[in-house]
Protein backbone atom coordinates (compact mmCIF):
# COMPACT_ATOMS: atom_id res chain seq x y z
CA UNK A 1 0.00 0.00 0.00
CA UNK A 2 2.68 2.22 1.23
CA UNK A 3 4.51 1.63 -2.27
CA UNK A 4 1.72 2.34 -4.32
CA UNK A 5 1.01 5.63 -2.25
CA UNK A 6 4.86 6.59 -3.26
CA UNK A 7 4.14 5.57 -7.01
CA UNK A 8 1.28 7.36 -7.27
CA UNK A 9 1.75 10.84 -5.07
CA UNK A 10 1.78 13.32 -7.86
CA UNK A 11 -1.40 11.88 -9.17
CA UNK A 12 -3.21 11.78 -5.47
CA UNK A 13 -1.82 15.57 -5.50
CA UNK A 14 -3.42 16.24 -8.44
CA UNK A 15 -6.74 15.40 -8.26
CA UNK A 16 -6.98 16.50 -4.75
CA UNK A 17 -6.53 20.12 -5.81
CA UNK A 18 -8.52 19.82 -8.72
CA UNK A 19 -11.29 18.57 -6.50
CA UNK A 20 -10.97 21.42 -4.40
CA UNK A 21 -11.32 23.89 -7.08
CA UNK A 22 -14.22 22.09 -7.92
CA UNK A 23 -15.38 22.42 -4.16
CA UNK A 24 -14.34 25.99 -4.48
CA UNK A 25 -16.63 26.95 -8.07
CA UNK A 26 -19.63 25.29 -6.34
CA UNK A 27 -19.86 27.09 -3.07
CA UNK A 28 -19.28 30.64 -5.27
CA UNK A 29 -21.92 29.88 -7.64
CA UNK A 30 -24.76 28.79 -4.29
CA UNK A 31 -23.84 32.28 -2.65
CA UNK A 32 -23.61 33.94 -6.09
CA UNK A 33 -27.98 32.41 -6.58
CA UNK A 34 -28.57 33.02 -2.72
CA UNK A 35 -27.56 36.39 -3.09
CA UNK A 36 -29.94 36.63 -6.70
CA UNK A 37 -27.04 36.99 -9.11
CA UNK A 38 -27.16 34.82 -12.28
CA UNK A 39 -24.59 32.92 -13.72
CA UNK A 40 -25.12 34.04 -17.43
CA UNK A 41 -24.36 37.69 -16.95
CA UNK A 42 -25.78 39.04 -19.96
CA UNK A 43 -29.16 40.78 -20.48
CA UNK A 44 -31.97 38.62 -20.46
CA UNK A 45 -34.29 40.48 -22.83
CA UNK A 46 -32.53 39.40 -25.39
CA UNK A 47 -32.73 35.76 -23.76
CA UNK A 48 -35.18 32.84 -24.97
CA UNK A 49 -35.61 31.95 -21.42
CA UNK A 50 -35.93 35.16 -19.61
CA UNK A 51 -39.17 34.57 -18.18
CA UNK A 52 -38.24 30.71 -16.87
CA UNK A 53 -35.30 31.26 -15.28
CA UNK A 54 -35.65 34.92 -13.28
CA UNK A 55 -39.09 35.39 -10.99
CA UNK A 56 -41.08 38.11 -11.88
CA UNK A 57 -40.99 41.31 -9.40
Amino acid sequence: MLAWLAANIGTIIVCLILAVIVIAIIVKLKKDRKKGKTACGCNCAHCAMAGACHKQK
